[in-house]
């Protein structure tokens, strides 16, 4: 892990095993219930017609509250440490998911995923933090290998829910969750170095950018505007398969006892191919550029999502899940990656978390755009229009990848150029 990330010292390897454990611990006690949420929500006692909409509306809430709250974190990372924040983001998480297991209504339980949104943001934390101890020319393989954190995280995550949901109950697992969240949180405190965004040898004293100014600079760059663009659409239209994905498995097995095994299954293949393809997206990155990666990775997935609206057995959406997961491990980590490159590093944090915040607006999006087709349109077309987004969002980093030549200056001439921007 040190040799791919292009981690120096022992402090640091550590410091990065901690980061991805805690994404890990993350992503895995999210996708124990994610997954499997029309069938939770059902349990409430709604109404048929109900649940893909209150489907949507539990997916998209922690992305409403992060919209707001994650360029804010970000803030307060870059003032007072990246460290806190990494803390912050999984004991706010653990809080939230312990929450979820006394929820009686779907209104609670909403209140819940709000809180969850608020209070969380563990991605965001850590790819600030892990910018911090990797050489530049190494961020993509860094953030690729946090990104197999959340492929691993998302295999063991629907294996877990579908074995034990029947078992144990959802209470129980979210009371498990919150616990690991915790001491994720802990190792984090205990552990972690203190960090700013700033390395120790730069002395001298530095104005940090307003957030309107960190905005600007990552909406005004062209490969950055592009990517978040094309980003929110990616979001959206992952986001969208998630409340027509369960139901349309549902379809093809007759019930909900063998579609609750197979979206497990499913989600699992998915996420062991991102957990391969996280790494080898982020080296390419590194070499290639990210917008290129991203548009390549954006076109092979909008075809696979496409087409699982065709099968008639769920053994033959084995192979399109998979190239699913792997070019979907390409997606935000090279939104990231440019992000990275078109702010001063004092502002990175805020940089990082206002990005962070505008993909969510594709979490908000996908799954009521995914409830409203569930209403609207027959199963292979809803696929189809799913994988629309993806082809547009490919269209928008090939936009991107053109002008990288025109727009790419060393990464040290363009801290300079955004310190004299911000300060004229």
């Amino acid at each position: 892990m040190a040799r791919t990330s292009g981690i120096a010292s022992s402090a640091d390897r550590r410091a990065f095993r901690i980061l991805w454990f805690g994404q890990f611990a993350a992503v895995a006690g999210l996708t124990v219930v994610v997954p499997l949420l029309p069938f939770y929500l059902a349990g409430f006692g709604l109404p048929d017609g109900e649940v893909a909409w209150w489907t949507g509306v539990s997916l998209a809430a922690p992305a409403v509250a992060q919209l707001v709250t994650a360029p804010l974190w970000g803030m307060v990372g870059d003032r007072y440490g990246h460290k806190a924040m990494v803390v912050r983001a999984h004991a706010g998480l653990a809080l939230a998911v312990g929450l979820m297991a006394l929820a009686d209504t779907p209104a609670e339980f909403l209140t819940c995923r709000l809180l969850q949104g608020a209070c969380g943001g563990v991605v965001g934390a850590t790819a600030t933090y892990a910018s911090t101890v990797v050489a530049p020319h190494r961020r993509g393989r860094a953030l690729g290998s946090l990104f197999g954190a959340t492929g691993a995280g998302s295999l063991l995550g629907p294996l877990a829910g579908s074995l034990l949901a029947d078992r144990f109950g959802f209470g129980a697992l979210f009371g498990g969750v919150a616990g690991l969240l915790f001491v994720a949180a802990v190792l984090a405190l205990a552990l972690l170095p203190r960090r700013t965004a700033v390395r120790p040898e730069a002395t001298a004293e530095v104005e940090r950018p307003a957030l309107r100014d960190v905005l600007c600079r990552i909406l005004g760059d062209p490969r950055s505007r592009a990517l978040i663009l094309a980003g929110l659409l990616g979001q959206a239209a992952v986001f969208a398969l998630v409340v027509v994905f369960a139901p349309q498995v549902e379809h093809i097995t007759g019930s909900v006892s063998s579609a609750t095994v197979w979206v497990g299954a499913l989600q699992a293949a998915t996420w062991a191919a991102s957990l391969a393809g996280g790494p080898w997206w982020g080296i390419r990155n590194d070499r290639k550029g990210a917008p290129a990666s991203f548009a390549i990775a954006a076109t092979c997935c909008a075809v696979a999502v496409a087409l699982q609206g065709l099968p008639t057995s769920p053994e033959l959406l084995v192979p399109l899940r998979i190239v699913q997961g792997f070019c979907f491990a390409a997606l935000a980590q090279s939104v990231l990656h440019v992000v990275c490159h078109v702010v001063p590093e004092q502002a990175r944090g805020t940089a990082l978390g206002t990005a962070n915040g505008l993909l969510d607006v594709g979490q908000i999006c996908g799954p009521l755009l995914g409830a409203l087709a569930v209403g609207l349109l027959p199963p292979s077309a809803t696929f189809a229009a799913i994988g629309s987004l993806l082809i547009a969002a490919a269209g928008l980093a090939t936009l991107g990848a053109r002008r990288r030549q025109a727009h790419h200056r060393p990464r040290a001439a363009y801290a300079v150029a955004a310190l004299s921007e911000v300060k004229q």
